[in-house]
Order: structure tokens, then C-alpha cells, then sequence
């Protein structure tokens, strides 16, 4: 009876945890379980319970995005049993959020061994795969996934993504639509349905999104996602007030709950230029990979770029790659070390060459398309002192308007107000110029718009400059089957069309405050 009193308690205490888990009391949640831990691990009674606080530990410490503990608690867990699906699918995911992708993937093909049909696995494996742009990999996961179990609603959002990253439409708009089945306010399938749909006015999406807006009850998030593709459908209507009149709320509810100031980027900005001020000089070896950095502000023809350049049978457009800002960032400003030296800039050099050979390791050029990466120009002339730079210039109002009507992801905080907006471009073209004057020879300015008048002559400009040959196939980058991430998707795998040139045009009167801000 005591016995059974104490097995009640213990699992009491467990339901407990998962409920704070639940949360987001993490701390606590570490505390009291390794306690419990401690106290009980060797009690014979209630040894189903210890897997269960192994793995409550290890969620606990990746909600805190503390991947190394969590790490460190599954390596224990492990030990004891070392078959244990749900220890080495928390390790896979462990390893794989703090970018150790060799790692992770032996980890998640050691329980498929174990049960090759673990949902879970299956979905974080194929997430693994996404990110190292085996897409292919990825798509064949999710669908073992969904044969499984067809109603997941991310594994279904998930596959939307993939096939649209391989620019097959049909198969994206199935499963978004599958998503949308599942969960009718999961906008964030609206919004990314609207980006491959050309609207009418009497579509059925369009309709369906209108009467959502009405008479579903959606919060903050759904909304945004929501507001942000009936901007799209409108514009594509040209009705254009309307359209404004979407975009603008979805940024302004977005403006809200991010809490962004330009003031921190104002100060990045300013360090970085008074770092580089001095004259110091770091000669690095020449790395063995040609890279092609595709650098600008986002929305400027990154994309299109990468794609015409990628089109070149010398070159694998590995896309737009967060390795090296991330690495920048965490080795000099997050941990705020800024005695430059060889060494250092050696070891991020092998570090990113590890990393992109988990892409490419063929002896192809590869080109990186991360347009923020204009801020890291200084580090890139050091690390890679034989690479290629090409910075990606827009009409300034064509360009911010087209970042302002798309809803980005986490790293483009600028993006949600006009005012922000502006400044976070007056910024982007005082850094550039900074560049430009200390390392004159080593950035190309390739313009928009002459590109879209011109493909054929400006493209054979921006090759010469990175020392390819003429290659007729960067004339068809439709044709080229290359994966793309970015909300470009669409625009990129069409022939050269001009109707984005001075479409700010339409909404010129909207736009007035964003007008004052830029430079004239």
C-alpha cells in the first residue's frame, strides 16, 4: 500500500512537470526533475518513470535553447539504455539545433533502425534534411510521414514547402490545401497559397479569405498571416487601396509584438564601421572553394541573381545560407571579443568550408545568397579572400515597398514600419559605400533594373567579374531546376518580366512617409 502510495505520488509529480513544461516554467521545470532524478533513478518500482524525466530535462533545456545541456542530459540517458527511441530522437534534435548535422543524422538513423514507422522521427529527420537543402530526402520523410498519419498539419505545411522549393506548384497548392482542411486558421498556408496564385475576382481562395476575415475569430498571428495575403490577392485585382489598406494593418499588428528599435541596428552598424576604420590588415590563405557572396537588401534581385548565376554549369546556388552571419555574430558580438587576429579568422574560414560541404563538395563555384550579409563584407574580404561580391541594387522605393507587402521571418524586424523601414535602408547604403571605398575591387553593383532590361549584357558582365566563362544556360534560369527558399520563388523560375519595375508607382500616395525618410 506504501508502495503503491509512493508510485502515485512520483507520477503526480511527473504530471506536474509536463504541465509546467507546458508553461514555459523551464528552470523550474530542470530543477525539480533533477531532483527527482537523483532521489529516484535507482528505485526499481518506478524505473518507467526515469525516461520519462530524462526527456522532460532535455525539452526543457532546447525550449531554453540551451542545446549543449540537453545534449549533455541525453548522453546520460543514453548510457542506460541505449536503444531508448525517444532519447535518441531528442538527442537528434538536439544535435541538429546546435548545427551538428553529422551527428544528428546518425542519431535519428539509429531509431528509424529501431522503429522505421516513429512519426516524430520521421518529421525531424526530414526537418534536418530541409535544412541542408536535400530536399528530395526531406519529401521522401514527410511522405512516409503522412501515409502514417495523414492530419499532422505541420507535416502537410511542411511538404507544401518542399515541393514549392522545387517549383512544383501542383503538388505545393495539394498539401496547403490539405493544411488549411486540417486547420482552417492556420493562415500562414493562406498567405504562402497567395504567393503562388495569380487572383481574379470571383477565385475561390480570395473569397474563402475575405469571408474568414469576417466571421472567423483569429488572433493576432492568424490575422497578420491572413492580412498579408489578402494584400497580395488585391494587388493582383489592382485594387490597390485595398491592398494598402491589408499590408498596412498586418505590419502594424506585427510592429507591435516584435518591439523592434532601429537605434540597435543604428549601433551594429556604427561598430562594425569604427572597427574597420583602422587600418589594420589580416592576410588569410586563400580558401580552396570559389564563393559568390549575393549580398543587398532582401526583395533587391538576390534571388533572380543567384538564380541566372546558378544557371552556369561551373556553379551550385546553395541559396540563401545562414552559416556565416551566425558564426560572425556568436564570435564577435555576441560574446563581444573584438581582438581580431589570423587564428581566428582561419578557424571561421574551416569552420563555414565544413559547413557548406554538407551541401556541396564538389569542386563547383558556390554561390551564398543571405542578402544581409552586406554587413559582413569586412569579415568576408578576410575569411575569403578570393571571393566574389556581388551587391544587389533597386530602385529604393521599389525595393521597400516590396519588403514592406511580404511578412518575413525572424531577422527582418526592419521590415514591419515605414519609418524603420526607411532608415534600415539609409543605413544598408551608407555601410555599402563604406565598403565600397575600402575594398573597391572586391564588390560588383549589379542594378536591378538595368539586369531586367539588359539579362544578356549584364549578365555577361557579372560573370567576367567572377572570372566564369560565357555560359548560355544563365540566359534560361527558368529552366533551371536549382531549389529556391526565398518568397522570390515564383518571380525566379519565370522568364525576365519588367512589371515590378516602378510598381511603387501604384501606391505612391501611401508611401509618402516612407519618401521622407530615404535619401533622396
Amino acid at each position: 500500500m506504501l508502495s503503491e502510495k509512493k508510485d502515485n505520488n512520483f507520477e503526480n509529480e511527473i504530471f506536474i512537470l509536463q504541465n509546467k513544461l507546458k508553461s514555459n516554467l523551464f528552470d523550474e521545470v530542470i530543477i525539480k526533475a533533477k531532483s527527482l532524478l537523483k532521489k529516484h533513478r535507482h528505485e526499481r518500482k518506478i524505473l518507467h518513470g526515469i525516461p520519462v524525466l530524462y526527456n522532460i530535462i532535455s525539452l526543457a533545456y532546447q525550449s531554453k535553447l540551451d542545446y549543449n545541456n540537453s545534449i549533455k542530459i541525453m548522453e546520460e540517458a543514453l548510457k542506460l539504455d541505449p536503444k531508448n527511441i525517444f532519447f535518441l530522437n531528442n538527442m537528434g534534435i538536439s544535435q541538429h539545433k546546435s548545427k551538428d548535422f553529422i551527428e544528428a543524422e546518425k542519431y535519428f538513423e539509429r531509431a528509424l533502425k529501431i522503429n522505421p514507422n516513429y512519426i516524430n522521427v520521421l518529421n525531424n529527420f526530414a526537418n534536418l534534411k530541409k535544412d541542408l537543402d536535400k530536399v528530395d530526402d526531406a519529401i521522401k520523410y514527410y511522405e512516409r510521414s503522412v501515409k502514417i498519419k495523414s492530419n499532422i498539419l505541420i507535416t502537410n505545411y511542411n511538404l507544401s514547402s518542399m515541393y514549392i522549393q522545387k517549383g512544383d506548384y501542383e503538388k505545393a497548392i495539394k498539401y496547403l490545401k490539405k493544411s488549411l482542411e486540417i486547420n482552417p486558421k492556420f493562415t500562414t498556408a493562406d498567405r504562402v497559397l497567395s504567393l503562388i496564385t495569380k487572383y481574379e475576382k470571383n477565385n475561390k481562395h480570395f473569397l474563402d479569405m475575405i469571408e474568414k476575415k469576417k466571421n472567423f475569430n483569429l488572433n493576432d498571428d492568424e490575422m497578420i498571416e491572413l492580412n498579408f495575403a489578402l494584400g497580395k490577392a488585391y494587388e493582383n485585382l489592382k485594387d490597390y487601396k485595398n491592398a494598402f489598406i491589408h499590408i498596412n494593418e498586418a505590419n502594424g499588428k506585427k510592429k507591435e509584438k516584435i518591439k523592434y528599435n532601429i537605434q540597435n541596428d543604428n549601433n551594429l552598424f556604427k561598430n562594425i564601421k569604427k572597427d574597420f576604420d583602422n587600418d589594420f590588415k589580416i592576410q588569410n590563405d586563400y580558401n580552396t572553394k570559389k564563393i559568390i557572396f549575393i549580398v543587398g537588401m532582401p526583395r533587391s534581385g538576390t534571388t533572380l541573381t543567384e538564380q541566372i548565376i546558378s544557371s552556369h554549369k561551373n556553379v551550385y546556388g546553395a541559396g540563401e545560407l545562414m552559416f556565416l552571419s551566425d558564426m560572425i555574430k556568436e564570435e564577435f558580438f555576441i560574446r563581444n571579443k573584438k581582438n581580431y587576429n589570423l587564428k581566428r579568422f582561419k578557424d571561421l574560414q574551416n569552420e563555414y568550408l565544413e559547413k557548406i560541404s554538407l551541401i556541396d563538395n564538389s569542386d563547383k563555384c558556390l554561390t551564398d545568397k543571405a542578402p544581409l550579409n552586406f554587413r559582413w563584407i569586412g569579415f568576408i574580404n578576410i575569411m575569403f579572400p578570393n571571393s566574389k561580391i556581388i551587391n544587389c541594387k533597386r530602385n529604393s522605393l521599389d525595393n521597400c515597398w516590396s519588403i514592406y507587402k511580404n511578412n518575413f521571418d525572424a531577422g527582418l524586424n526592419f521590415s514591419f514600419n515605414l519609418n524603420d523601414l526607411g532608415k534600415f535602408y539609409n543605413l544598408y547604403e551608407d555601410l555599402i559605400n563604406f565598403w565600397k571605398l575600402k575594398y573597391p575591387k572586391t564588390i560588383y553593383d549589379l542594378e536591378y533594373e538595368k539586369l531586367i532590361n539588359n539579362q544578356e549584357s549584364e549578365t555577361k558582365k557579372v560573370l567576367e567579374f567572377c572570372e566564369l566563362e560565357w555560359d548560355p544556360n544563365c540566359l534560361k534560369h527558368y529552366d533551371n531546376d536549382r531549389l529556391i527558399k526565398t518568397v522570390s520563388t515564383v518571380q525566379a523560375r519565370k522568364p525576365i518580366y519588367k512589371t515590378s519595375i516602378k510598381l511603387s508607382d501604384s501606391y505612391s500616395k501611401y508611401l509618402e512617409e516612407l519618401k521622407s525618410v530615404l535619401k533622396k
